[in-house]
Formats: structure tokens, C-alpha cells, sequence
């Protein structure tokens, strides 16, 4: 992978790695996509509980509504793998 970055990032790199922070400018990169990583990972969380809590009320889980939301995962998983199976296959 090859990009250009303007002379004053560069430098900033430069400068993270000579005060020890990082071994070498590719360590830098790779911590830095980690923790944009996370990030993601906790926004699209907290996307998901707003979505949970803008859903309505909760109901109480008894043991129809885990058959029934095991029906439907169930249901989900047997889709995607049909549909996966029956994708053509890349040349």
C-alpha cells in the first residue's frame, strides 16, 4: 500500500516514533486503524442501543419469545446460507 501525506504529518509521525512511542512509522498506522477500529465499534453500539431503546417498550422473555427469536435467527442463518450457496461463484 503506498500514499502520499503532507510534509507536516510526516513529521508528526516522525516525531511520535523518535520519542519512543512507536518502533517504526508502519507500528504508528497499524495503532492508528486499531483505534479508529474501536471507535467504529463502540459508534455503531451505541447506534444499536439507541436503536433498542427507540424500539418501544421491552417485553418480558418467556420461553415463547426465545422459541420465537430462535425461529427467526434460525431462520436468518438458513437465508444467508442458501443465498450463499447459490451465489455464483467469482472468476
Amino acid at each position: 500500500m503506498s500514499f502520499a501525506l503532507p510534509e507536516s504529518l510526516r513529521d508528526y509521525i516522525d516525531q511520535r516514533v523518535r520519542t519512543g512511542d512507536y518502533g517504526n512509522t508502519s507500528e504508528y498506522l497499524r495503532d492508528l486503524i486499531r483505534r479508529d477500529q474501536q471507535d467504529e465499534a463502540a459508534r455503531r453500539f451505541c447506534l444499536l442501543i439507541a436503536e433498542g431503546i427507540e424500539s418501544g417498550e421491552g417485553r418480558r422473555l418467556t420461553d415463547d419469545a426465545i422459541d420465537e427469536l430462535r425461529d427467526r435467527a434460525l431462520g436468518t442463518v438458513l437465508c444467508l446460507r442458501f443465498a450463499f450457496v447459490r451465489s455464483p461463484k467469482p472468476t
